[in-house]
């Protein structure tokens, strides 16, 4: 069999992506531009920011992808790119700069989902890697459980009703003053508190289900901090920090295991940019650990935003057939199915 060449474009947010990936496994380039130094003066992503930083890196980000490649245009057997969920005017930069290239240089377009695309993550991280399978997609927009039944059918297990466990990282970061991105500082800060120093809740569904909500746990590490402000007591970020980190973890975790259980699985897979999370891991390896059930993840880089990721997705998407014709548009509320 031929190797089969993919061309990644990601563009949902405030990464700006280009890859090349051989086979969806093997990594012959991966270039982000990010913009979280643009952001932070912000505290979180500005839409109309986003969009025009992605318009000025998009062409030297493919450019360099390919040479760090060490390959041309005409070696590539296809273009993947992201078309939803994300931002709409960052998704457009990428969606136009992928048909563009697909009509000039008469290429088959791959559309691929975000969500799909950070599970794949895990293909390249783990070449062995193959279906069924349980995989927490965790980051700041999405909270998902997914059975991957194969390499492009997922079951959705679970998934927020409200926050993302990503978005509640980053408001409480902002709220104890560690500033834009969230999640690391916390993963960082967390190391030396309690995560036992203040109980915040941990909420479970009615009627079994594994669906999330951080809101809650959102609104009460804001009022703790609010109600110690206002009696101008100090208290210890670093403790409110790991016992934030502890709750949503420990929410993560339990859910992602029973789904695991329900579906007799024994490898649950991590993704998304909450997957670089330390104690997200260790927890998930001990406690999934325990029920005999093994556990992975991809490095961090391939934990945030990639194209590496959406061109092993488009790999598979591209072997099985799906195509995307000029009418593709970026779609900002897709839905997994």
């Amino acid at each position: 069999m031929e190797d089969i060449l993919i061309l990644g474009i990601e563009s949902s947010c405030d990464e700006t992506a280009a890859a090349v990936v051989k086979n969806g496994r093997e990594v012959l380039s991966n270039v982000i531009n990010s913009q979280i130094d643009i952001h932070k003066q912000y505290g979180g992503v500005v839409p109309e920011i986003a969009s025009r930083c992605h318009i000025e890196a998009v062409n030297t980000v493919v450019d360099e992808a390919l040479e760090q490649a060490g390959v041309t245009f005409n070696d590539i057997d296809a273009i993947a790119v992201t078309y939803g969920p994300g931002l709409v005017g960052a998704l457009l930069v990428g969606v136009s700069t992928a048909k563009a290239l697909a009509y000039a240089l008469k290429k088959p377009l791959v559309h691929v989902h975000h969500i799909k695309g950070h599970i794949c993550a895990n293909y390249v991280a783990h070449p062995g890697l193959k279906p069924p399978f349980t995989c927490l997609v965790a980051s700041g927009g999405h909270s998902h459980i997914v059975y991957a039944e194969d390499f492009m059918k997922y079951e959705i297990m679970g998934m927020t009703r409200d926050d993302a466990a990503g978005e509640a990282f980053d408001k409480i970061a902002r709220v104890i003053g560690l500033g834009y991105p969230g999640g690391p500082k916390i993963d960082k800060l967390a190391k030396e508190g309690n995560p036992n120093a203040v109980e915040f809740p941990r909420v479970k569904m009615a009627n079994d289900s594994l669906d999330f909500s951080f809101s809650g746990v959102k609104t009460a590490v804001i009022n703790y901090v609010h109600k110690l402000d206002q009696k101008g007591e100090e208290y210890n970020k670093a403790d409110i920090a790991a016992s934030f980190q502890n709750a949503v973890t420990d929410a993560l975790c339990s859910h992602t295991i029973e789904a695991a259980k329900r579906k007799n699985s024994k490898t649950i897979v991590l993704a998304g940019g909450v997957a670089s999370n330390s104690a997200l891991r260790a927890k998930m390896s001990e406690q999934a650990g325990k029920q005999g059930i093994d556990v992975l993840y991809p490095p961090p880089v391939l934990c945030t935003d990639n194209a590496v990721m959406i061109a092993s997705a488009g790999y598979f998407e591209y072997i099985s057939g799906t195509r995307a014709d000029m009418k593709l548009n970026a779609v900002p509320s897709l839905t997994l199915s």
